[in-house]
């Protein structure tokens, strides 16, 4: 086991190794650098061979693989962590998991910050993009419409970046999505009306990641029981806007990981899922103050269900839909009786 020596310094830590210089990691806090909370790696930009992709993570632990899976995907450049609280704890994370030319991370927790051509310069010219978990109130509140906004869409739609999101991230990965600005629902909240005040879903004006403009997802699945809220956002949408969108969730300490193709694997040690709605399956009953019921003979929604692996397991085609193309995984029917989620094979 090689030793290891600490030296602190005025700009973070330094951690070396018997073993090789690469082991070198210093976090540092480069002053009047806007929104920037600390930095590892090598300061001078470089610019490096990018693959698209984007990682949808369903919070709580980190999942490793789908980390290395972005890494890959960005050539070994500059990766960038975004969010509007907590630490760069970050930085020091995905700089060990592969060989990247720095870490950085970007506390925008204000407009001023969200519109400083400073940071929406770092952004732009980040090989690899991660929004952080917190509470995505805060990211609609404080980047929507703004150049950080304009940066993070430059880098889905033009530079074809990996972009990846846990929790409140990866919440609004899709274009449709939940905004969560007046506090949590729960499913059983949701299900006994789909017009709760705290329901509050948004079409496609914040991000637009290529294949998810008509996806809203949603995290933390079977933990924390999301799915009943899910399909009443769906219910929602469709009553809202006349749009049969589709869902994508992803339980905690796993991943969906769709390439610049909109292919998807699952990364993780627990479960995805798809949720195909069909536009002469409408909901039966969709009011203000009263129960869901969508029920449609017991097949609403249909539902494709991937365990997830360390390695990645199944596939699914986000880009169409293509029922066809799932693999590694089942098939459910989910609906709603009376405000009640059912589910059968």
């Amino acid at each position: 086991m090689p030793l290891i020596f600490l030296i602190i310094t005025a700009f973070g830590f330094t951690a070396f190794t018997s073993g090789k210089p690469d082991t070198i990691k210093t976090v540092k806090h480069i002053p009047d650098r806007p929104a920037s909370i600390g930095i590892i790696g090598d300061t001078a930009n470089v610019t490096t061979p990018v693959e698209g992709g984007i990682a949808m993570i369903g919070g709580g632990k980190d999942v490793d693989a789908a980390f290395k899976w972005m890494i890959n995907r960005s050539g070994g450049g500059d990766v960038v962590v975004i969010r509007a609280s907590g630490t760069d704890a970050y930085d020091p994370y995905i700089y060990g998991l592969g060989k990247v030319n720095s870490v950085e991370t970007l506390l925008i927790n204000s407009r001023e910050l969200a519109n400083n051509d400073t940071v929406a310069y770092i952004i732009r010219n980040a090989e690899m993009l991660f929004i952080a978990g917190g509470d995505q109130s805060n990211y609609i509140k404080f980047w929507k419409d703004t150049k950080t906004l304009d940066a993070i869409n430059y880098l889905l739609n033009i530079k074809h970046a990996p972009v990846g999101g846990t929790s409140a991230g990866c919440a609004i990965l899709s274009g449709f999505y939940y905004s969560g600005e007046d506090g949590s629902i729960t499913a059983d909240e949701a299900l006994a009306d789909p017009y709760n005040n705290l329901v509050k879903v948004y079409n496609n004006d914040f991000l637009h990641a290529p294949y998810l403009q008509s996806v809203i997802t949603d995290q933390h699945y079977l933990t924390r029981k999301r799915q009943g809220r899910h399909v009443a956002f769906l219910s929602r949408i469709i009553n809202s806007w006349n749009i049969f969108a589709k869902g994508i969730a992803a339980d905690e300490r796993t991943a969906v990981c769709m390439d610049q193709h909109g292919q998807a694997t699952v990364i993780g040690t627990s479960k995805a899922y798809f949720l195909i709605t069909n536009r002469s399956k409408a909901p039966e009953v969709c009011q203000p103050g009263k129960p869901l019921n969508w029920n449609r003979q017991h097949q609403a929604i249909k539902v494709y269900e991937i365990q997830g692996t360390p390695q990645g397991n199944g596939s699914f085609d986000i880009a169409g839909f293509d029922l066809k193309k799932a693999t590694g995984g089942k098939w459910l029917w989910w609906w709603v009786e009376d405000g009640v989620l059912k589910q059968g094979e």
